[in-house]
């Protein structure tokens, strides 16, 4: 094979995830950030492929995200508002909301991020400034401030969340945008109309994109659990040895859970898209050799993870030093197990991380240019005998609010190189999954537990909030299999949800001293909640424990807490 007939494929595969914000007993939403990514970045992210036809990626969607997306549709079709922020936008009179309202609209209106979504709008930042010159006065806003003042923050912070192609578009952004102040009922109306077509037709745009063979969909187990983690307890150690464990020694019949959150994947996906899903982004790029083993069984053909997780497993493996990753990071891997195969692939840290953190700060051109230029010295490196697989995955929403223009300009260029790129190949999964090998893939027997976050599973357990948090599941699930069987079968149904969404990542992600108080409040009580909802519905009185706050967090963070840089092996 000579230098001008090889070419370097490129796995793009952007993950789309969101936890499940909903109250199960009420239904009410807790959190908007599900419709506020969608009305921002999964339709961005969606009308830079329909602009590139050619341009083939992946695009990872959860259950979780998806189930949700479909509530919201339903919320614009009824007119019945679950979401307080929804409801504040069409309500008449925002002067005739409570205190408590009036608190919650204008905490919910300011959390994004500043200096890309509040700074560069002179109307938005003028009602901040206001808020902060308040609270610096040790004065409550919300007794103060008037129905119009509400009603310009909310409009605000919805411009805010709008995607870069929806403001390139849609004449109402532009007009209201330059309008500044002073917005009526009837403005707030158009913009929630404009919201509700946009969320509404999310997921029919992500299944016209496969239907065209241009996107390969793919998901992940149900509520994004860590399966390493529910089959066993133990294989946190296997990257970290010492790692403190939660005081119960395991999760009581996590391997029927794990079988469960896969099967519900199966027909979340069947029930969207009409066909089943090629292989799985597992939760957080968690594996170990037990999910492996699972997702085999269950007919995957493709699963995916870190670099991380490949530099321990080798060196675990064969007894040495890793040797340069060009030699072995840039290919797919085989495991196989009773008679079943699954390609494994691992991302590149490095490059997924450049995208993730690095290139926010870059102009968008240079970022795209150095992109391609990374790519481009990855194959003058690897074997001159081989074309080179390289995965990149990262998340697919929350980047962009740390960028100009929530990205656009950096992709528009990024997937303009790569569509005429003369030896860079975009390709997905499951279309290299379909090619004959023209050589032998490697195998993996085995692989060190760990995820895309450091190549180990501490980012959702080991510290002490994190450990306190297993435990009261583990005591959750037990209470659970005490009284599931005495339950009718719409009650079984209704536990067994609500203890999914329990069991997802999200929660365990926030816990610790390393992330913001504000972040890790909100979603400590959600948790609390999401376990308090679930002894409820056990009819079962919820531990006391379950009351009070167990994480505080501290101090400030990088990307707002959502995302990880990775540390290279």
């Amino acid at each position: 094979m000579t230098e001008e007939t090889r070419t370097l494929k490129l796995i793009l595969c952007w993950h789309m995830h969101q936890p499940d914000y909903r109250n199960a007993l009420t239904r009410e939403f807790e959190l908007p950030w599900t419709y506020l990514h969608a009305l921002k970045d999964y339709t961005d992210m969606a009308a830079h492929l329909e602009r590139y036809p050619n341009l083939p990626v992946v695009v990872n969607l959860v259950p979780s995200l998806m189930d949700q997306l479909v509530d919201y549709a339903e919320q614009f079709h009824s007119g019945t508002w679950r979401d307080p922020l929804l409801r504040w936008l069409v309500t008449p009179s925002l002067e005739d909301l409570s205190m408590a309202e009036r608190h919650a609209l204008i905490g919910t209106c300011l959390r994004c991020h500043a200096p890309k979504m509040i700074d560069p709008f002179p109307g938005y930042a003028r009602l901040r400034d206001c808020i902060q010159r308040f609270q610096k006065d040790g004065v409550e806003p919300a007794t103060y401030v008037s129905g119009q003042f509400l009603a310009d923050l909310l409009v605000w912070y919805h411009l805010a969340w709008t995607g870069e192609s929806l403001r390139k578009t849609v004449p109402l952004l532009g007009r209201l945008m330059a309008q500044g102040e002073g917005y009526t009922l009837a403005d707030r109306q158009a913009l929630n109309a404009l919201v509700g077509e946009t969320l509404s037709s999310i997921l029919l745009r992500y299944r016209a994109l496969q239907q065209s063979g241009q996107v390969e969909l793919s998901t992940t187990p149900n509520t994004h659990p860590i399966l390493p983690l529910l089959l066993d307890f133990a294989t946190a150690r296997e990257a970290v040895p010492h790692l403190a464990l939660p005081r119960h020694s395991r999760y009581p019949g996590g391997e029927n859970r794990a079988v469960d959150h896969i099967r519900k994947a199966f027909d979340a996906y069947q029930g969207q898209f009409d066909q089943n899903p090629v292989g799985f982004w597992p939760g957080e790029g968690a594996l170990s050799t037990a999910t492996l083993e699972m997702f085999a069984m269950q007919g995957l053909a493709w699963t995916a993870s870190s670099e991380n997780v490949l530099a321990k497993t080798l060196r675990l493996s064969w007894g040495q030093e890793t040797l340069p990753k060009e030699q072995w990071l840039y290919r797919p891997y085989l495991f196989k197990t009773e008679g079943h195969e699954l390609r494994v692939f691992f991302r590149d840290d490095q490059l997924s991380d450049r995208i993730g953190f690095e290139y926010a700060q870059w102009d968008g051109k240079n970022a795209a240019e150095d992109f391609i230029r990374q790519l481009e010295m990855i194959l003058e490196s690897t074997p001159e005998d081989q074309d080179p697989v390289v995965t990149v995955i990262l998340d697919g929403e929350n980047a962009w609010e740390y960028y100009p223009y929530n990205g656009y300009y950096f992709l528009d260029y990024l997937y303009q190189a790569l569509d005429s790129h003369p030896v860079i190949r975009p390709v997905t999964f499951s279309a290299l999954c379909q090619q004959p090998d023209e050589m032998d893939l490697p195998v993996l027997k085995q692989v060190v537990a760990g995820s895309w976050v450091y190549g180990s599973l501490t980012t959702w357990m080991g510290n002490h909030d994190k450990n306190v948090a297993w435990d009261l599941l583990v005591e959750a699930k037990m209470a659970c299999d005490r009284v599931l069987p005495t339950l009718s079968p719409g009650q079984q149904d209704q536990v067994t949800r609500q203890l999914a969404v329990c069991e997802g990542s999200d929660w365990f992600w926030w816990f610790g001293d390393y992330n913001s108080a504000e972040s890790v409040q909100l979603f400590d009580r959600l948790y609390r909640l999401n376990l308090t909802t679930l002894y409820q519905l056990l009819s079962l009185d919820p531990p006391r424990i379950l009351s009070l706050p167990f994480s505080r967090g501290s101090r400030g963070q990088e990307a707002g807490g959502a995302m990880r840089r990775n540390i290279h092996p």
